[in-house]
């Protein structure tokens, strides 16, 4: 058994080091926790130079990981520096604490984490009913907010010469969209809205290195990408293919081939029973 010379715990182990912890309340459902930083200096996010002069403080309340079934807030105390670079469109910026808390959520990124891996693995309000019983105060419109935020976040997918065209629902006979898919990876670079070629147009305009589009049949498809790559090469995908070749064989066989075939009916004795009356007809089952 691993033997641990340090038996205390303290909870200020659980936060970035540049966190000091003021003061603590703690309740019968919640937690109030006040930290302030002992930053000296800070990167502006738009010119990348380190700052040293602070203009003012903030305090941003935001909700983190229960404890205990304890609901958590924090009450930071964050420096607001002013930008040295003369040059620099930014006057001043607030600090943020990377990968624990950003500039703009009431919750810290670790909580996200956790409600966007729910969400993903359930849904939207299957996730918002786990975090209520774990007594993190949230609801199902917030975690559509936070995987749509998480998703405007994430870089631009890049996508290759080569691209899949097709059509899904998001509900069954009342909305369509059409996702792109990069050949090569197999992996999705753009999900849109719609399925008439209106927003597939707007996202040709950006993407004009495409050279090849495999697609279905659908002539809204065919006619965007014509519009706008006019000398991008159109390929039916396999599946369409093959549905064109039944269709086809279809075809010929109800132009050569009848629907129904009427079976003349017979009332002709079998002749083996006519000679030998005695046989019985169980033995002679084709006859009539």
């Amino acid at each position: 058994m691993a033997e641990y010379s340090n038996k205390s715990l303290t909870i200020e182990k659980f936060y970035p080091a540049n966190l000091v912890l003021k003061d603590s309340q703690i309740g019968d459902n919640e937690m109030h926790l006040s930290f302030h930083t002992d930053t000296t200096s800070c990167n502006c996010p738009k010119c990348g130079i380190s700052n040293t002069k602070i203009h003012t403080t903030h305090h941003r309340k935001v909700q983190d990981l229960p404890i205990l079934g304890k609901r958590v807030y924090l009450d930071i105390k964050l420096y607001e520096f002013d930008c040295q670079n003369p040059e620099c469109a930014v006057v001043s910026f607030t600090e943020t604490l990377d990968k624990f808390l950003n500039s703009y959520s009431s919750m810290t990124e670790r909580l996200v984490d956790l409600m966007v891996t729910l969400a993903m693995e359930t849904s939207c309000e299957g996730a918002a009913r786990i975090l209520k019983s774990m007594n993190v105060k949230t609801s199902g419109d917030t975690v559509i907010r936070t995987l749509i935020k998480r998703y405007e976040q994430q870089p631009k997918s890049q996508c290759g010469s080569v691209i899949g065209i097709d059509d899904f629902s998001f509900k069954k006979r009342f909305s369509y969209g059409t996702i792109i898919v990069d050949e090569e990876s197999h992996k999705p670079v753009a999900i849109l809205d719609g399925r008439d070629g209106d927003t597939l147009k707007e996202w040709l305009k950006n993407n004009k290195h495409v050279k090849t589009v495999t697609r279905d049949r659908a002539s809204a498809y065919a006619k965007a990408v014509e519009e706008i790559l006019p000398d991008c090469m159109q390929v039916a995908d396999r599946f369409h293919l093959h549905q064109n070749l039944l269709e086809a064989i279809n075809k010929v066989l109800n132009r050569e081939i009848p629907a129904t075939t009427a079976v003349e009916s017979t009332n002709k004795e079998c002749v083996s029973c006519n000679e030998n009356k005695s046989t019985s007809k169980k033995n002679h089952s084709y006859c009539g």
